[in-house]
């Protein structure tokens, strides 16, 4: 809760435990908003509205009306483990999210009953008198009563990679990370009302259809219509023919429900299960089974820069000096790394005068935990001068000893500079100041000449252009210690150019969504300057592109651009929102709370779990927990599998289907009155539409998958010529079907019996002709589900009871393998289709 109380006299001797007690029982905790906990039953719920399940439904209840009790028992039982998996990994997801909370604030220093005590941040509340310090992070909305050079990282609300210097009256807010100094200040927010609240309160959307459902809702929709329609025709004709009644409506129920490609749910679910499985062993966490087939329909991957397409820290790249310049390199807070000079035999003295002083006039601390891994303590920037200091070989204890330290001005955010006194060995003194080149090289402070000065402000001005961030460093030796700190008349030792370098994979992954057809956008709330240097960098832009000023735009979701720099959180909001209205199916990655309303605005929100806040791991579908961004073009290629398995299997389901009607249409005119019995139908139904069509969803994605543009959104799954393949394939499947009977009919063999082994043995022929990698043991499963479903097909020629449940003959030996023969028919129509009819390439126009 936010308050209008005036700060009171007595307010640096902190609440009393009897006034905290009461504030919080009248706020409220200092928690953020959070969602209740779903019920199972409506988790359960949500899954059986999908449009898929409802179709199931519907046909289990033929299957009632039929009493093929074993067919609606197979038809329960894909419900049932589609909701299953479903629900199972939403409740996963939910956990995993929990257990990542440990990344928020999950205590603070307080001052209550006049003394210093630390509490759970969820205890803080309005009045309290906050303590800080560094790397503390501040657990509610304040406002400053002292400062000691503090310094705070507010990137994670709003986004600007640089700490911001913190002064007396001024505001602070939850989430935000002390790096440097210290200060006490006075909550004034906590809980929905801080900025982190308002941020959490922005993130309303509904659940929505994914790309997929709301293609398969078309499918089923037009399914139903073709199949009753057809099935009615068969009724109709079988009376006409004198046929029972109640066979005839046996028998067109059975092939409504043999027509609905039941395994369809199934088949999605198990693509959606293999891909979360797949994520999770490459750290990214699914909250929503369906966000991973989403991704496989992006076309626009926005996202942040801070601590996403950069590492979230800061890192010396270039040392200018008087003479020339060099480069450094190594990444993060490590020591690793060279520094690799323009002219060495001339410039290492210099180099390793202004790292000493660098290192000198400095508060921060780098350490090394087990793993081995350099973390920072203190400013960032300070930080990487000590990690590029190490890189010269210079060890920041033993300077220390060699120049201890006698006096200090800290930095200020008035001055801009932090200066620094050390005892030489000689007993002289030596002074150091850095700061912002806009100061340190303009005089009095520096006694350099002008002309040098001019050159360092140019070489300044296009290193901060470029995205650097300049820290000028000077300095002077004295014969005797001064008494107060002076910052006049020093001599310019160098310039040092820092930035938050693009992570080493974010190019890879940048270029990926380029080769894939996926439009990479950067939003940040950054300065101009960093985000075309870290764009051009990764290839998000050219060098000269368009970069949006949010600042300047009214409208800055600007169509066509690529880069938007200085976005408020409102404004990401507007610019995703913009990009969807046009059609695009957006992914929007982020770790901040800035990032949280536009991750939950997007089609597909994705989080960084090692760096991401509470906020914005609690708004997204996808949680990266190593923070990869190649992870999210993973995702992508497995959203297109499942996709692509999906269009497979309706080939093969939907074609088998056709066949079954067109036998039962076609038939009677070639003298079959009955082509095949009820059970039949249901049996051939129940092995090709069961195990084969299921393990159709595990196949592996395609050579090239990811070398042209996602689907058009306004496609139909049946598009790009999945339908008229169907036609080809049915047209096959019916041949041969039909063409098996009729010889069979006119040479005295049991020709109802050779027409159903020919038909389940066709159908399974186009299961194995549908792999995606033909010559190789690639999904093993559906090789085993065919073999399966072979067998039981010739078990129901064979066994007694099979014989008696479903009316067939034995086939004599040589009348069984002409049929076999035959059955591969079906296999070389689909591999031969896709040669004669490759499928056209997405944008080609096909509906």
């Amino acid at each position: 809760m936010a308050s209008e109380e005036l700060i009171a006299p007595a307010v640096m001797s902190g609440l009393s435990s009897m006034e905290a007690v009461a504030r919080r029982e009248r706020d409220g905790p200092n928690l953020l908003p959070r969602k209740p906990p779903v019920p199972l039953w409506r988790r359960v719920a949500a899954q059986l509205r999908d449009p898929l399940i409802l179709v199931l439904l519907v046909a289990a209840v033929l299957t009632v009306a039929t009493g093929d009790w074993t067919d609606m028992a197979v038809i329960m039982l894909v419900i049932v483990v589609n909701t299953s998996v479903g629900v199972v990994q939403e409740i996963r997801a939910d956990r995993a999210i929990t257990a990542l909370s440990e990344l928020t604030a999950p205590t603070a220093r307080v001052v209550r009953d006049g003394a210093q005590t630390q509490v759970p941040a969820a205890d803080v509340v309005v009045g309290d008198l906050l303590v800080l310090a560094e790397g503390d992070i501040v657990p509610a909305d304040a406002k400053v009563l002292e400062s000691a050079a503090l310094l705070v990282d507010e990137s994670s609300v709003t986004g600007e990679s640089m700490p911001v210097d913190k002064s007396v009256e001024e505001a602070v807010s939850s989430g935000t990370v002390v790096v440097r100094g210290r200060g006490r200040a006075v909550v004034t927010a906590v809980g929905p009302a801080s900025a982190t609240g308002r941020m959490a309160s922005m993130m309303v959307k509904g659940a929505g259809l994914t790309p997929l459902q709301r293609r398969l809702v078309g499918v089923g929709r037009m399914l139903a219509g073709v199949t009753v329609l057809l099935c009615v025709i068969v009724l109709a004709l079988g009376l006409a023919r004198g046929e029972p009644v109640e066979l005839m409506i046996v028998t067109a129920i059975s092939l409504v429900v043999a027509a609905v490609p039941e395994s369809l749910p199934a088949v999605v679910t198990l693509g959606l299960a293999l891909g979360a499985r797949r994520m999770a062993a490459r750290n990214a966490l699914i909250r929503r089974l369906p966000a991973v087939e989403t991704l496989g329909s992006v076309t626009v991957l926005a996202t942040d820069k801070t601590g996403t397409l950069t590492e979230g820290r800061m890192v010396v790249r270039l040392l200018w000096t008087p003479t020339g310049e060099a480069k450094v390199t190594g990444s993060g807070y490590s020591p690793e790394g060279e520094i690799v000079e323009d002219e060495p035999a001339s410039e290492t003295d210099e180099l390793t005068d202004l790292l000493i002083a660098a290192a000198l006039c400095n508060n921060a601390r780098l350490s090394q935990d087990s793993s081995g891994h350099w973390t920072a303590l203190g400013d960032p920037t300070e930080a990487a001068m000590l990690a590029a200091a190490a890189k010269r070989g210079l060890d920041r204890s033993e300077l220390q000893q060699r120049f201890p330290r006698i006096a200090e001005r800290p930095f200020e955010s008035g001055r801009k500079r932090m200066t620094t006194v050390h005892r030489l060995p000689d007993g002289r003194a030596r002074v150091i100041c850095k700061g912002a080149p806009d100061v340190l090289l303009r005089r009095p402070v520096p006694a350099d000449d002008p002309a040098l000065l001019a050159g360092a402000s140019e070489r300044a001005a296009r290193l901060a252009e470029a995205g650097f961030r300049v820290i000028a460093v000077a300095g002077t030796d004295l014969d005797v210690i001064p008494e107060t700190v002076e910052e006049t008349g020093l001599r310019l030792l160098g310039l040092i150019a820092i930035l938050d370098p693009p992570r080493p994979a974010a190019a890879d992954a940048i270029a990926a969504c380029k080769r894939a057809g996926i439009r990479p956008v950067l939003i940040t709330g950054d300065h101009p300057g960093t985000a075309r240097a870290i764009a051009t960098d990764l290839g998000v832009i050219e060098p000269g592109g368009q970069v949006v000023d949010c600042r300047d735009s009214r409208e800055p979701g600007q169509e066509g651009a690529n880069v938007y720099a200085r976005a408020t959180p409102e404004q990401k909001l507007d610019i995703v929102q913009g990009m969807r209205e046009r059609g695009d199916i957006l992914a929007m990655t982020g770790d901040g709370v800035n990032d949280g309303p536009a991750l939950r605005r997007a089609d597909i929100g994705v989080a960084m779990g090692e760096r991401g806040t509470e906020v914005a791991r609690q708004a997204a579908d996808l949680v990266l927990a190593d923070d990869d961004l190649g992870t999210v073009v993973a995702a992508v290629e497995e959203g297109r599998r499942i996709y692509a398995n999906t269009r497979r299997f309706l080939i093969y389901a939907l074609s088998g289907g056709a066949a079954e009607i067109a036998v039962m249409l076609l038939g009677p005119f070639a003298g079959l009155a009955l082509p095949l019995l009820p059970a039949q139908i249901l049996w051939i139904n129940l092995l090709t539409h069961g195990l084969p069509g299921v393990a159709l969803g595990g196949e592996p994605a395609a050579p090239g998958s990811m070398t042209g543009p996602p689907r058009p959104t306004t496609q139909s799954i049946l598009g790009a010529g999945l339908w008229q393949r169907v036609i080809r394939i049915g047209v096959v499947l019916t041949a041969v079907t039909l063409g098996v009977a009729i010889w069979a009919h006119h040479t005295g063999r049991p020709w109802q019996s050779m027409a159903f082994f020919a038909l389940g043995a066709t159908q399974l022929g186009v299961a194995i002709g549908s792999r995606t990698r033909q010559r190789s043991l690639a999904n093993p499963m559906l090789l085993l589900a065919v073999a399966g479903a072979l067998t039981l097909q010739l078990a129901g020629l064979y066994l007694p009871p099979f014989q008696e449940l479903l009316g067939t003959r034995p086939l004599s030996a040589g009348d069984l393998l002409i049929v076999i023969a035959l059955s591969t028919l079906g296999y070389a129509a689909v591999r031969l289709d896709r040669i004669l009819h490759p499928t056209p390439p997405p944008g080609s126009g096909s509906r």
